[in-house]
């Protein structure tokens, strides 16, 4: 009731939380929240709603995977919906509580993209006409870092920034929430580069293994002269092909100084390379 209080036209954060500690110490709190939450969402007081909408969006960033289930289940969502209905309290809700309540749905399918659920939900009310656009997102919005992470994700690994993180998403002043939201996405952004790096790493090492693993066994029957001409030209685009994987090693094991285990990997793919390669050129000018 404190953390809500219509009367009081700014958020009162100790309050709020307060209320964050209490869903995260009781055992039912991550059930039960989301009720008390829904209750005051639907309040006709636009202050009480809007008060209520930050509460939830502070729960979604500090109170884990519990309270996320329990968001993200159709009995929740479809209290959030009922505030944008007009079959319900669409009609008398204020336009800020249903843009806000659009914006919170809208940022979940961005920031849970496994719950299908939320974006089933969003997508009905896209279907329906009650949502006509996606919403821009606010800068000082109160973004939640995505979950489940992988594992060594940045969030957990670069402690520096976690802490800045942390600090920064307890402060009630909307500067700060900006910088939290930037170092979100800045964070997000070196999380996905840090992916993207590892994923082709994998591919081209298992494609170099692939590739090398065929060509010794057509130049094995090359040396017995037991090739087709169509095995002889597989073997052609495969040595082609082998000749452009080596830049492409070089290149991940310059991305890759800092990791010695995958630096291995890569080095040690080179060196079939280069033993595949030469076995190519010595087969082939033999005969």
């Amino acid at each position: 009731d404190k953390a809500t209080d219509p009367s009081t036209p700014e958020e009162n954060w100790e309050c709020i939380q307060r209320f964050c500690d209490q869903v995260n110490t009781d055992t039912e709190g991550p059930s039960l929240a989301p009720r008390l939450l829904a209750h005051k969402i639907q309040s006709p007081q636009e202050m009480e709603a809007l008060h209520a909408l930050t509460v939830l969006e502070t729960c979604v960033n500090n109170c884990g995977e519990r309270f996320h289930n329990e968001i993200a289940k159709f009995r929740f969502l479809n209290e959030l919906i009922k505030v944008l209905s007009p079959k319900y309290y669409g009609t008398w809700s204020s336009e800020k509580v249903k843009s806000r309540v659009t914006e919170v749905i809208f940022s979940w399918t961005v920031w849970f993209p496994q719950e299908v659920k939320v974006r089933d939900a969003y997508q009905m009310l896209k279907k329906q006409g009650i949502v006509k656009e996606d919403p821009k997102l606010p800068e000082d919005k109160i973004l939640p870092p995505p979950s489940p992470r992988p594992q060594n994700s940045i969030f957990d690994t670069d402690e520096e920034k976690s802490k800045l993180l942390a600090r920064l998403l307890k402060s009630n002043h909307s500067e700060d929430l900006q910088a939290a939201n930037r170092l979100i996405k800045s964070m997000i952004k070196e999380e996905q580069e840090k992916s993207a790096k590892m994923s082709r790493r994998v591919n081209t090492i298992s494609e170099v293994s692939e590739n090398v693993k065929r060509m010794d066994e057509l130049l094995e029957n090359y040396k017995r002269q037991e090739l087709s001409k169509s095995d002889q030209e597989t073997l052609q685009t495969l040595f082609q092909r082998c000749e452009k994987l080596r830049p492409l090693l070089f290149r991940l094991a310059s991305e890759t100084v800092d990791d010695d285990e995958a630096l291995a990997e890569i080095l040690q793919a080179n060196d079939k390379l280069t033993q595949a390669l030469g076995q190519y050129r010595q087969v082939v000018a033999s005969h």
